[in-house]
């Protein structure tokens, strides 16, 4: 099994498709599947521009960890913010923001967030693909 991966990101809206990119870099090195790599990558997206969006926090930092764990895989994205916690909201069909944590609910298996001791950390998990048996010839 792969060690957790994890980086940190300037708070700043030009780190999100960086932060993209280092997820869908992880996933191909564990060689996960092209597909469970997108949605992790579109959920990594989701929590990083929030946190870029909603954390007040001056100068600060965005972690991203990716472990596997108990047949699954946990992203996690934690900001200094504690005050500024994710909260489902109702977008409007002409509203351009608000639909992001539906996105994520309809991409994992479940999300949350933790408010640690020093951070806000948002978390989702990923079913594994089953790996099937190798054929025998």
């Amino acid at each position: 099994m792969p060690e957790p991966t994890t980086f940190r990101i300037p708070k700043h809206p030009r780190s999100v498709p960086e932060a993209r990119a280092q997820v869908r870099k992880a996933l191909a090195d564990w060689g996960l599947p092209p597909e469970l790599a997108a949605d992790v990558a579109l959920v990594a997206t989701e929590f990083v521009t929030n946190s870029v969006r909603h954390c007040e926090v001056t100068f600060s930092l965005v972690e991203v960890t990716l472990s596997l764990q108990d047949g699954q895989l946990l992203l996690e994205v934690s900001d200094p913010d504690k005050e500024k916690t994710p909260a489902p909201r109702t977008a409007g069909q002409h509203d351009e923001n608000g639909r992001g944590l539906a996105v994520i609910a309809a991409l994992t298996n479940q999300w949350g967030y933790d408010v640690r001791r020093f951070t806000k950390c948002a978390w989702a998990t990923f079913p594994l693909p089953e790996v099937a048996p190798a054929c025998s010839g």
